[in-house]
């Protein structure tokens, strides 16, 4: 297995070396607005505990960051009264990982609307923060 690499875009984030959204934080997990959305809302739990996917977490971690991904899960829902959520994680390369730090995706899901690709764009960062404030909103 590939070891883990502290130089990857979320561990950035998480030290504080590049600019985020973030809906909030713990101990354990930082929350934050996904700057590709591929729906309005779309946003992503980060456990703090380095690891590069499921296949090298402890279990710890992955006991963590189940419930921070319902909690968004719910709060997203509430927050752009969405139809549905869909949350998703990849593990190496051909699965679709392309960050190579554990992180799971929290994707508000509208009927008939389609997501956006991924690779799209990057959002405006007001948006992002204004959805942010939406989120926070909701989880209190």
């Amino acid at each position: 297995m590939t070891a883990y690499d502290d130089a990857n875009i979320f561990a950035k984030i998480l030290r504080g070396e590049i600019p985020s959204v973030r809906i909030y934080e713990t101990d354990a997990v930082m929350a934050i607005m996904d700057v590709m959305p591929q729906s309005k809302g779309h946003c992503l739990v980060i456990p703090k505990a380095p690891s590069r996917n499921v296949l090298d977490a402890s279990d710890d971690t992955l006991r963590t960051i189940l419930p921070e991904a319902a909690r968004l899960a719910r709060a997203v829902k509430t927050a752009f009264e969405a139809d549905g959520v869909t949350i998703m994680q990849f593990n190496e390369a051909p699965a679709g990982q392309t960050v190579f730090h554990l992180h799971v995706h929290v994707l508000p899901r509208y009927a008939g609307i389609e997501l956006d690709r991924h690779v799209s764009t990057m959002a405006d960062p007001a948006t992002l923060g204004s959805q942010a404030d939406a989120i926070r909103a909701a989880l209190a």
